[in-house]
Parts: structure tokens; C-alpha cells; sequence
């Protein structure tokens, strides 16, 4: 008797695995067939309209103390410069980078500490941005970057974009003719925008200005960039 009550209570969890393995077979999806992966890109190259300018200066003494208020002095007199000509989009100003470390002898004792702090000049404004470098006291030019403004990008990449799927689409049709089927339909896709060719950060020598020279302005000249989007996915063949 208690044999046959195990014997039961054994067979139970079989017979549910069996009635459970119906459905789960039914759900087993054909091997895709006539499926074609492919890729298409478009690019698009600009002129680059966005100047970003970085104005730094160093300062070292014994104190520590002493260099974070000469520096400190120094940035707040260049950004009372710089925001007197500052227009939200044609050139914005904000304070950069600020570092302070010790310098150490041979015997491993601090000599003296050297701190160094920048101010950013950054827009579309490439004249008032390189005039005002040129008027900002005692600091000097130690970077210059060119690039695509968020408005020029989002109507590049807009356009990348358009010409990445016609490319596709008209590929797909092409390949779909070429093995014989009469159309195509999309079963996945994905987008993918980039620059081929990042704008590179252009470093210029740090060197005192003249006061003749203050006026003058900093030369610069921007390039161009190349906005790409690449537009991959698989197509069913019919």
C-alpha cells in the first residue's frame, strides 16, 4: 500500500513535464530563410562653426596659499574682461580648469607650489571670441578647438541620415532583384550617426603678450567636419 501512495506521488511531476512539453514545442520559431544583412552610410562635411578658446595662467611661490589667491585674482580680473563682450551662442564665458601642486626637491621636500587656472571662451562667434582672447590681462592662449555647434549637427546628421536610407532601401531593392525576388521587407534596422574625422584640439605656444599687441586679436581659422550615419540591419527577401 504505501508503495502504490509512492509510486503516485512519484509519477506526478512526469506527467506534468509531458503535458508542459506540447506548448513549449509549438512555440519553436522556423529557421529564417531569404534574410539579408546589409549596411549603408551617409556623410555629410561642413564647415566647423563653433570656437572653443582656453586662456591660462601659472603661478608659482613658496605658500600655497599665496598661488591660489594670485590665481584667483588673475581669473576673476579676466572673466570681468572677457564677460564685458560675452553674447549667450556668439561667445560664452565660464571658468576652466584650476590645479595647485608641489614641486619637491632632490632630498623629497616641497621647494615650492605651482598652481595653474584657465578661463573658457567658447561660441560662433570666431571675431569677438579671438578679439577678446587678445584683450583678456595676463593670461594666455593654450588651446584652440573647432567644432560643429548642436544646431549644425542636428541638421547634418538630419541630412547623413536621409541619404543613409535611401542608400539603403535602394540597395535592399537591388540585392532582392539580383537573387531573383520581386521585393523586400525590413526586419531590423539600427542608426548610428558619427564624425569621421573628430575635430582635433590644436594646442598653440603660450607666450607672453605685448601690450602693443593686446588689440591685435588671435588668429584663428576653422576647418571642416564630416558627419556620418550609418544605417545597418536585415531584410526578408519575397
Amino acid at each position: 500500500m504505501l508503495m502504490s501512495r509512492l509510486s503516485k506521488t512519484l509519477l506526478l511531476p512526469v506527467g506534468a513535464a509531458v503535458l508542459l512539453a506540447g506548448p513549449l514545442q509549438a512555440q519553436t520559431l522556423p529557421v529564417p530563410q531569404n534574410v539579408v544583412q546589409l549596411s549603408a552610410s551617409g556623410s555629410v562635411e561642413v564647415p566647423q562653426d563653433f570656437l572653443t578658446l582656453v586662456l591660462s595662467t601659472t603661478r608659482e611661490a613658496a605658500d600655497a596659499g599665496a598661488v591660489q589667491t594670485q590665481l584667483k585674482s588673475a581669473i576673476d580680473a579676466a572673466l570681468a574682461e572677457a564677460r564685458k563682450s560675452a553674447q549667450p551662442g556668439q561667445m560664452d564665458v565660464r571658468s576652466g580648469a584650476f590645479s595647485l601642486y608641489p614641486r619637491y626637491t632632490k632630498e623629497g621636500k616641497i621647494s615650492t607650489w605651482q598652481g595653474t587656472a584657465e578661463i573658457v571662451l567658447e561660441g560662433r562667434d570666431f571675431g569677438r571670441i579671438s578679439t577678446t582672447a587678445g584683450r583678456v590681462p595676463a593670461l594666455t592662449v593654450s588651446q584652440v578647438d573647432f567644432s560643429l555647434s548642436r544646431e549644425q549637427r542636428t541638421r547634418v546628421e538630419a541630412q547623413a541620415q536621409t541619404m543613409a536610407i535611401d542608400k539603403f532601401k535602394a540597395k535592399a531593392g537591388e540585392i532582392a532583384r539580383a537573387f531573383g525576388f520581386a521585393d523586400y521587407s525590413l526586419r531590423e534596422v539600427s542608426v548610428n550617426a558619427d564624425d569621421a574625422n573628430p575635430p582635433r584640439p590644436r594646442i598653440m605656444a603660450m607666450q607672453a603678450k605685448s601690450a602693443s599687441a593686446d588689440m591685435a586679436g588671435v588668429p584663428v581659422e576653422a576647418g571642416k567636419s564630416t558627419v556620418q550615419v550609418t544605417v545597418s540591419g536585415a531584410v526578408q527577401l519575397k
